[in-house]
């Protein structure tokens, strides 16, 4: 197979099932941000953290395929059972976005309670956890706008919000593992 097609030339792109949009179209920029957060885990993955965070990182990451997948058909095709089936189109379920919750709960358990906000950073895999989570912060705006005209499937919005969630705790559980000081900040403190 070859990787270029020539098919995008002219600032157009093919969603699943064959529909064209410009490259600037508000669902490419959705699925394009899915991507980058993906490739972000893939990061933090790489990093020095412990076997089951990146278990849980890869699960996650196989999810966000399935995102970008039902992001990248078009619309018509997805409200299609056979037409979906056929392009291998998987719908999300809620054990998705349960899976998150309790990977959080069972994260926070072994952290001291939140008393005031954080500041981003102390370490690189922890302030590479923060870019995750602001990039699924902008997937999540996106796609809500997205909604506006054309929905998703409700459960996308719901996991990438538990999502965010999941990161920070993440940035929180490398901080305490990597014996890092989570920097608290203090509003007006003087300079």
């Amino acid at each position: 197979m070859k990787i270029y097609t020539k098919t995008g030339d002219k600032g157009t792109t093919g969603l699943v099932g064959g529909t064209r949009l410009p490259k600037h179209d508000l669902r490419l920029e959705c699925y394009g941000t899915v991507d980058e957060l993906n490739s972000y885990l893939g990061l933090i993955r790489d990093q020095a953290i412990s076997d089951g965070s990146k278990a849980v990182l890869i699960a996650i990451q196989e999810q966000l395929f399935i995102i970008g997948s039902l992001l990248a058909t078009a619309p018509e095709k997805l409200k299609d059972d056979t037409k979906r089936k056929r392009l291998g189109i998987t719908l999300m379920n809620a054990d998705s976005i349960t899976f998150l919750e309790t990977e959080i709960d069972a994260m926070n358990l072994a952290l001291t309670p939140m008393t005031h906000f954080i500041l981003p950073g102390g370490h690189q895999t922890v302030s590479f956890c923060h870019i995750a989570r602001c990039i699924c912060r902008r997937a999540e705006r996106a796609i809500s706008k997205l909604n506006i005209d054309q929905p998703t499937q409700p459960e996308i919005l719901i996991y990438l919000n538990r999502l965010s969630d999941f990161i920070f705790v993440l940035a929180r559980k490398l901080s305490n593992e990597l014996q890092v000081e989570e920097i608290k900040w203090i509003p007006n403190k003087p300079s």
